[in-house]
């Protein structure tokens, strides 16, 4: 399609987690691998917010950093714009680079302690040679006011800053390259609740303003609902679900997806049912075979517990459970109010 900005294909990640040589051969252990992702595929378009959402473990930075370049894919492809990413191509990869940044969660550890803000900020516009001399300090000063900063904070440190001008400032150095995408890891989870509204506030409106396309981290689901246009929900490095983000809270189609709806505090008082979230992500080292949600999940048969479930197309994007070849898989299950 041509509005697809960043497409991924496959994407799969393992970590070799296995002890010494020397312990394995002591012990007669096997070498071990942890699937952080599995076949993960899916797609941006241009101008949108894409969310990837799930519990704590499920491959949602893994995903982020392999997007970015810091780490390097076990298997599948990662095409912007059309380009296949090879992040060891040299100078062809440097100018595509350019074109999308990240901003990290937690803004007391991204953020150069020994650096002044401007030299933070103007770091990335001297690393592409975007312009130089007394042009750099103007541009500092315009970003830092762009996201509701003063030029003059240019010369302080990190420490001297809140964590929600910290944020700010990480923000203003991920435009500084000017940067067409942007991946966001849970850039709000460290703030206090008042600061994440400024924050997500700020993000909306720098995207209207600079045409930005994101991919949105997070664990958070009022933050997705008030942020996101799609959303793919993982589960144990799979994507699990991918819907409209207005559809996917009206009407889930997997019952991961509906647990994590269901954990939500119903501040409507609404009276509506609702499944408490039970167990934990399986052992990543050691999934259970099937479908990897099958021992937590209220539907299960017997098919689940030996066939991983393909991807189908549903009304409002696509879904990877065998509850969706039952004829009566929507009348055993109310809509989420």
């Amino acid at each position: 399609m041509a509005d697809v900005l960043l497409s991924v294909k496959g994407l799969t990640r393992r970590f070799d987690v296995s002890k010494p040589w020397l312990n394995r051969v002591i012990e007669r252990e096997d070498r071990q691998f942890l699937t952080a992702n599995d076949d993960v595929s899916f797609e941006i378009r241009k101008g949108e917010t894409f969310a990837l959402v799930g519990e704590s473990g499920s491959g949602k930075s893994t995903i982020a950093k392999m997007i970015v370049g810091l780490l390097e894919p076990s298997a599948g492809e990662i095409r912007f714009d059309g380009q296949a990413m090879d992040f060891n191509s040299g100078a062809a990869m440097r100018k595509l680079r350019r074109r999308f940044q990240m901003i990290f969660q937690d803004p007391f550890a991204s953020l150069n302690p020994r650096w002044r803000v401007g030299d933070i900020i103007a770091e990335p516009i001297h690393t592409f040679g975007l312009l130089t001399g007394a042009a750099v300090r103007q541009e500092v000063g315009r970003l830092l006011e762009v996201v509701g900063l003063s030029a003059a904070d240019a010369a302080k440190f990190p420490h001297e800053f809140s964590g929600g001008q910290r944020q700010r400032i990480a923000i203003a150095r991920a435009l500084s390259s000017r940067p067409e995408f942007i991946v966001c890891d849970e850039p709000t989870s460290a703030l206090d609740v008042s600061v994440q509204a400024q924050i997500l506030n700020l993000m909306r409106d720098l995207q209207d303003e600079f045409g930005l396309t994101y991919l949105l981290i997070s664990h958070d689901l009022s933050v997705v609902r008030h942020m996101s246009n799609r959303i793919g929900v993982l589960y144990l490095g799979r994507l699990v679900e991918i819907a409209d983000a207005k559809q996917l809270f009206v009407e889930p189609q997997h019952p991961y997806t509906r647990m994590l709806l269901d954990a939500v505090p119903d501040l409507a008082l609404s009276g509506r049912r609702r499944t408490p979230v039970t167990g934990e992500i399986p052992n990543p080292i050691n999934p259970p075979p099937g479908c990897a949600f099958h021992p937590r999940c209220p539907h299960v048969m017997d098919i689940c517990r030996q066939v991983v479930p393909a991807p189908m197309t549903t009304t409002s994007g696509q879904a990877a459970c065998h509850l969706l070849t039952q004829d009566d898989r929507m009348q055993a299950r109310e809509p989420v109010a």
